[in-house]
């Protein structure tokens, strides 16, 4: 039996909820370039899926990378991380992509992480008390598994999904840009001109952050006036603590 780790976790809070369940071999749905279709598991593996929720859905790139999967009678546990606000039809729509792809959901998890635009919403989740609850459910998660029980979940969620929402929130590299093209090497969707990285196709653009998070001299951010007020729109959703949510 092989654990499989199947992440798209561009700022790497997805990861971090990931680790605090499982270990395993990691595929990483962020790698433009990686080759999906020569990923192949068995009846007998474990694969934690997880995806952070991007406006209540699972972010287009993760949807057709993980449908070019093998998954084989693999078994699922489905993992969602939103940053405070609500993840809505996530768990629903990655649960139908894991079955397209030939895996058995037998778990479901919604979690809590650092909110990847407006990052004062969940700051510093998952937190320890987050990282205690995760345990917890993994052993239980490997209990259920022992007994042979491949069950599937209760999961939340409506089809069909909501409506993508349209994001035009675009990092920009300010005057500390060096142009060392680390920015265009890692965004997952290519959204980034490698010849020149100040230069970013806002209609590719996912504002997945992940050029802030991976740019070594921190050249890459936000607009201010844009980010205060999607800071000012989410404070009535976002101020108090959710807590994670469990389904076995």
């Amino acid at each position: 039996m092989m654990v499989y780790q199947l992440i798209f976790s561009p700022t790497g809070g997805t990861q971090a909820v990931a680790n605090a369940l499982s270990g395993g071999q990691v595929v990483d749905l962020t790698d433009r370039n990686f080759d999906f279709s020569s990923v192949a598991l068995t009846a007998e593996d474990v694969a934690f899926i997880a995806v952070p929720s991007y406006g209540g859905r699972v972010p287009l790139p993760a949807v057709e990378r993980l449908g070019k999967v093998h998954g084989g009678g693999a078994r699922a546990v489905l993992v969602c991380v939103y940053g405070n606000r609500a993840y809505e039809d996530t768990l629903a729509e990655l649960s139908d992509v894991a079955e397209f792809a030939g895996f058995r959901v037998v778990a479901g998890v919604a979690a809590l992480a650092e909110h990847s635009i407006a990052r004062k919403y969940a700051a510093g989740r998952p937190d320890e008390s987050d990282k205690a609850v995760l345990r917890d459910f993994q052993a239980r998660i490997q209990a259920k598994l022992d007994a042979g029980d491949t069950t599937a979940p209760a999961l939340p969620g409506n089809r069909p999904y909501k409506k993508r929402g349209v994001r035009s929130i675009v990092p920009q590299a300010g005057k500390a840009c060096t142009a060392c093209g680390r920015c265009a090497v890692v965004c997952p969707v290519g959204a980034i001109n490698a010849a020149n990285p100040k230069v970013t196709d806002s209609s590719k653009c996912i504002s997945c952050m992940r050029c802030v998070a991976q740019c070594p001299v921190h050249a890459r951010d936000l607009n201010p006036v844009v980010l205060g007020g999607l800071e000012l729109a989410l404070k009535p959703v976002c101020s108090t603590r959710k807590e994670n949510e469990l389904f076995l």
